[in-house]
């Protein structure tokens, strides 16, 4: 007797849509593609502080000299290269799944940052830029005077 199948109308579109992903990321060169020398991405946190607005970026396996920071017309950039240097003599790769090859992200900063005043670091994998607010922009504390009484 044959087993009853519950019938799914999007079963072989989800399959379809799959398929055509990976075929696409294989010909184009997707996101985790690895020693091919495509784009990636890398993680961004920004903050929004009194003083300045602070950047951090994950660019593990880097150096400094590896990144390139530029400021024009109040977007900040940040450029780099991983590469790719580790050569297995004998043997294959089982799997690769860390990113390499260039990259690229851009920030708009707002009005009122002190763009000649932006300093940057780099510690443990992680870059910080920090773009100083100017005076104006500042949030100030204003005290309330009581009335006399």
């Amino acid at each position: 007797m044959p087993a009853v199948v519950r019938f799914d109308p999007f079963r072989d579109i989800t399959a379809l849509r799959d398929e055509m992903n990976r075929l696409f990321n294989r010909t184009v060169g997707g996101e985790g593609m690895s020693a091919g020398g495509s784009a990636w991405t890398p993680a961004v946190d920004i903050f929004d502080g009194d003083e300045a607005i602070t950047l951090r970026a994950e660019l593990p396996g880097l150096t400094p000299e590896d990144i390139d920071i530029e400021v024009d017309d109040n977007v900040l950039t940040l450029k780099g290269e991983r590469r790719f240097t580790d050569e297995v003599q004998e043997g294959r790769y089982y799997r690769l799944e860390r990113a390499y090859g260039n990259f690229q992200r851009s920030v708009t900063l707002p009005q009122g940052v002190k763009a000649d005043e932006i300093s940057a670091s780099f510690d443990n994998g992680v870059l910080t830029v920090v773009v100083p607010k100017a005076d104006e922009v500042k949030p100030r504390k204003i005290t309330v005077a009581a009335a006399p009484a």
